[in-house]
């Protein structure tokens, strides 16, 4: 895996590119008109969009289809602290669709505590909790 980045202007407004072409723009989230996403904004993103990724696959190998997934993830910082690491990230996972209440929650746990390397990675440094909610209703 690898990443090239170019600055685009003289503040801080960069490009990156994989090795596909895919490109990503960061940003100084303090910026007045921000261009791309903070490096920690990112980090929220990789988490809930790898998690996401798991629990589709765990549910299509059962042949269950969702309706529809979000994510909703709020990283907390220390103020003040340098660095401004996350000491706790919280994830509310949004769940629709026909399925049981055993299975949306089984998919959720195996990303959360097995396979989900974003998680993996970040659970070294900051507390990482998850709601699940199915059809509107809370399940854990």
């Amino acid at each position: 895996m690898k990443i090239s980045l170019k600055r685009l202007n003289k503040d801080y407004h960069f490009e990156t590119v994989n090795e596909r072409g895919d490109i990503v723009h960061l940003d100084n989230k303090t910026d007045a008109e921000p261009k791309g996403a903070s490096p920690m904004d990112l980090l929220l993103r990789a988490i809930a969009g790898c998690s996401s990724i798991d629990i589709v696959m765990i549910l299509k190998k059962q042949h269950i289809e969702l309706e529809d997934l979000q994510v909703e993830v709020e990283g907390f910082r220390e103020d003040g602290a340098i660095p401004n690491v996350f000491k706790k990230i919280q994830l509310n996972f949004l769940l629709k669709g026909d399925l049981p209440v055993a299975k949306a929650k089984r998919a959720v746990d195996l990303s959360m505590d097995k396979y989900c390397s974003v998680s993996k990675m970040l659970e070294k440094a900051a507390e990482i909790n998850y709601a699940i909610t199915l059809n509107g209703e809370l399940i854990n």
